[in-house]
């Protein structure tokens, strides 16, 4: 009915009402906390461009990963900065390597909290690419196999979900081949399925000193322009096997969140990658934003899109935000 009999301000009129009403619950539970395990000892390095996010050692990882999950956060995905680098990117693999080492040490520490690790060369080769250069240029399938033994060297160290992030074709199945053939069926992939070549993502190579030492990434990237090729990179995934599929960045790429939801069953992730945690952070620093409602109105409109998970730098303040209520 028209107005004066329809008055949807009704359902507005306070706190209490609106709450009853509200469609998309937002908890500490949907968030992933991104975290990044440098070498050596005591080492807590703050990165520049994303205050408020640090380097970790292992030994001080296990600290900052407890305190989010008495936060309320139930997952961090690791990214490791190697003591050395080579044209490999061995260090991805290593036995002892920071990632290995750090998953060891959180599953004794921390037991409760669920490990995912990313799997790319890209923080370990000397020319920043995710894969084996060949001609010029990142050969695909000589990459899979040593994306797999990376894989495999962190389900072997403990972690419960590996996370590919090279966009590689195929890596999905050769990793789940190479995962089954060690023995860890049970360990599951959540791939970066929709991963586009972004201007978002210039912060987190600063923290991960990542950046390609040549060119860029977007022979293998996708274009941000587009969006039906999305929908074919996803059910590729889907179909290789699995578990969890990511849509990276987020808040420019809410239309891709909503179509991997309508897509496909599986759980949706998605990244509120680096840039979008410094824009925050620069216009908070700055009085221009308030933070704290900043932040939930972006997590908010994320899983509205369709995300079941978030990973998000401001896993842990958003979690203790959420305790307190809005």
């Amino acid at each position: 009915m028209a107005y004066p009999q329809t008055r949807l301000r009704r359902l507005r009129a306070n706190e209490s009402i609106r709450q009853m009403m509200r469609e998309t619950e937002l908890s500490a539970a949907d968030f992933i906390y991104p975290m990044f395990v440098a070498p050596g000892l005591d080492v807590k390095v703050e990165v520049p461009s994303m205050p408020g996010v640090y380097r970790f050692s292992a030994d001080l990882l296990a600290a900052e990963a407890a305190r989010a999950r008495e936060a309320g956060v139930r997952a961090v995905l690791l990214f490791g900065l190697p003591p050395s680098k080579d044209e490999e990117g061995s260090g991805a693999w290593a036995k002892d390597g920071v990632v290995q080492r750090a998953v060891r040490l959180l599953k004794s520490s921390v037991p409760d909290l669920l490990i995912i690790t990313d799997v790319c060369l890209c923080e370990y080769t000397s020319h920043g690419h995710c894969g084996i250069i060949r001609n010029g240029e990142v050969d695909n399938d000589a990459t899979l196999e040593l994306l797999a033994r990376t894989a495999v060297s962190h389900a072997e160290a403990g972690a419960d979900i590996v996370a590919p992030s090279d966009m590689m074709d195929g890596r999905v199945g050769a990793i789940r081949d190479a995962l089954d053939a060690a023995g860890f069926q049970s360990t599951a992939i959540m791939s970066y399925a929709a991963k586009y070549a972004s201007a978002f993502y210039g912060p987190f190579r600063d923290a991960a000193e990542s950046a390609p030492r040549f060119g860029d990434r977007r022979a293998y990237q996708m274009d941000p322009a587009n969006r039906r090729e999305a929908a074919r990179e996803i059910l590729a995934d889907v179909d290789e096997g699995a578990d969890i599929i990511m849509v990276k960045p987020a808040l420019a790429y809410l239309d891709i969140v909503s179509d991997a939801r309508a897509l496909t069953d599986l759980p949706v992730a998605a990244y509120n990658v680096s840039g979008e945690y410094a824009m925050v952070k620069a216009a908070a620093a700055n009085g221009w934003l308030d933070e704290r409602r900043t932040t939930l109105e972006i997590l908010t409109g994320i899983k509205r899109a369709g995300a079941d998970l978030i990973l998000t730098y401001h896993a842990v303040d958003a979690a203790r935000w959420l305790q307190e209520g809005t």
